[in-house]
């Protein structure tokens, strides 16, 4: 490899703003942050819920009630109508769900809910099931069970 056969790549993005480089640029003396105070000072990182002397608004607000969210269960939800796609008399798991694309995740809680139809058998393992569904299921000829 010579000098001459190296070539010049194109810049990945835009260039840097150069700051503090005279006053003609544009960008000289303050560099673009106003005057003075805790916001031109280099590694300012402003906090969202900062509103200065004032009692800031997550405060100010009353915490009443429940809030259900870290006792929860949540479930990957698939439709009866989604298991049409499996061969009659196979046994569908969350994995082979998750192998098919209809949730995400392999080791997601599943609950199997009623809307469309079944015309095979299949044995359904899943973490729950929907009145409907369950009915849908064995009206197939198929077999709904509850994994623990």
């Amino acid at each position: 490899m010579n000098l001459a056969e190296i070539k010049k790549t194109v810049p990945a993005g835009r260039k840097a703003r150069r700051v503090g480089r005279g006053n003609g640029s544009g960008w000289g003396r303050t560099c673009g942050k106003g005057e003075k105070g805790q916001k031109s000072r280099a590694g300012y990182s402003g906090k969202a819920q900062m509103a200065g002397g004032q009692m800031p608004l997550f405060r100010r607000l009353p915490k009443r009630g429940f809030n259900n969210k870290v006792f929860r269960t949540e479930y990957a939800v698939v439709n009866v109508g989604a298991l049409e796609r499996f061969p009659a008399g196979s046994t569908v798991t969350a994995k082979e769900l998750a192998a098919s694309g209809l949730v995400r995740k392999a080791d997601a809680r599943v609950k199997v809910l009623g809307t469309g139809t079944l015309s095979h058998g299949l044995e359904v393992t899943a973490a729950a099931f929907s009145k409907t569904a369950a009915e849908k299921i064995v009206a197939a000829g198929g077999k709904a069970v509850t994994q623990s």
